[in-house]
């Protein structure tokens, strides 16, 4: 009689961590999960843009950016500003209240992306900022021209000697690095 009764208290003691464990896990998954929108997006869901973690992307207005340490307010646009649509674009104020600086690549006209939630004054209220400019590390075209080929390479020669790297004479610096 007395195994009996150890096994329920155990059995019962089992049964209330795993409900815990089940019930932590179920809580922290909603509130870490977050809703990836643009700045078009948000203005279409309601009610439930100011109840929902978000990251919202757009394109940093020009001249919009005000940084007082490692706060910043700014604008995000849906067009980038060179864009004919960019004058009707919607536009989302963005206020960064953060403990480290935004990234180095936020700057005019970068993508960005803002994390955190929407409050019902319309001002965006962001924790973490990200921020991409992509035209900045594309590779470079001839002309300047979009969808232009680049010029092919010289044809390597036939003489052996002709392609490989210098080389470097004793007491000098080594072949690429520039001496005083």
């Amino acid at each position: 009689m007395k195994k009996n009764s150890n096994s329920v208290r155990i059995g019962i003691a089992v049964a209330i961590i795993l409900g815990t464990i089940g019930w932590l896990a179920f809580t922290g998954y909603g509130s870490s999960k977050s809703y990836y929108v643009t700045v078009a997006e948000l203005g279409k869901m309601g009610d439930k843009a100011y109840k929902s973690n978000l990251r919202v992307e757009g394109f940093v207005q020009p001249g919009s950016i005000e940084q007082n340490g490692p706060h910043v307010k700014f604008v995000l646009n849906e067009f980038e500003s060179h864009s004919p649509k960019a004058a009707t674009g919607r536009r989302l104020t963005v206020m960064y209240k953060g403990s480290e600086p935004p990234p180095d690549t936020f700057k005019d006209d970068a993508m960005g992306i803002a994390i955190g939630t929407y409050g019902r004054d319309g001002v965006f209220q962001a924790t973490a900022l990200q921020a991409k400019c992509a035209s900045k590390y594309a590779p470079a075209t001839p002309n300047g021209q979009p969808g232009a080929k680049p010029a092919q390479p010289a044809p390597a020669s036939t003489n052996p000697r002709a392609n490989a790297a210098p080389v470097s004479q004793p007491g000098s610096a080594p072949a690429g690095i520039a001496t005083n």
